[in-house]
């Protein structure tokens, strides 16, 4: 009986190629002298209705959308991890979630990205994924990846924090929050 070699799995987003979850998945692979396996899932986009119904030149060809999926996440690797990465390349055809837990089942280690999006959205994903996984998940925050927040998620945050300051000093004439710092 042979001994599977220690296996990371890294979800490799579509948006941003997930380079810091890449890297740090490769590490944990040679530190333990095991197998990378790079995942991507894949969906084929639902054509637009038109009033007269779909236009035949708006349907996409699955083959065709699972080739340029694949495509895409070769050079997503390649970039980040170079030519000769070593790592096995691998898509799913289906949701991110089910197509990580998946991947997770014979895996030792399962990396990904922190969601983009409101910050409510993606720790609900982050969560999901910890909680329903058969191994360990590392989610790499964005502070690590060097993600920035988007306009939509600046926006809630400034929001946000407007109705605490509103609920902190209503009722209290002359009342300052104190400054930031």
């Amino acid at each position: 009986m042979t001994e599977r070699p220690y296996t990371v799995v890294v979800g490799v987003s579509a948006t941003s190629g997930s380079p810091a979850a890449l890297a740090w998945a490769r590490d944990q692979a040679e530190t333990h002298g095991g197998e990378l396996v790079a995942i991507r899932a894949w969906k084929v986009p639902s054509p637009q209705a038109t009033p007269s119904g779909i236009s035949p030149g708006r349907v996409s060809v699955a083959e065709d959308v699972e080739r340029e999926a694949l495509r895409s996440l070769e050079a997503d690797v390649e970039a980040t991890l170079g030519r000769d990465h070593g790592a096995r390349l691998q898509l799913v055809r289906g949701g991110k979630r089910k197509a990580l837990l998946e991947a997770a089942q014979d895996a030792d280690l399962l990396v990904v990205d922190a969601p983009r999006g409101l910050p409510a959205t993606g720790t609900a994903f982050a969560q999901r994924l910890v909680y329903a996984a058969a191994c360990p998940v590392v989610v790499m925050p964005p502070r690590v990846t060097g993600d920035q927040p988007g306009m939509l998620s600046r926006a809630a945050g400034a929001l946000g924090r407007g109705a605490l300051r509103a609920a902190a000093t209503a009722g209290r004439p002359g009342y300052r929050t104190p400054p930031p710092g």
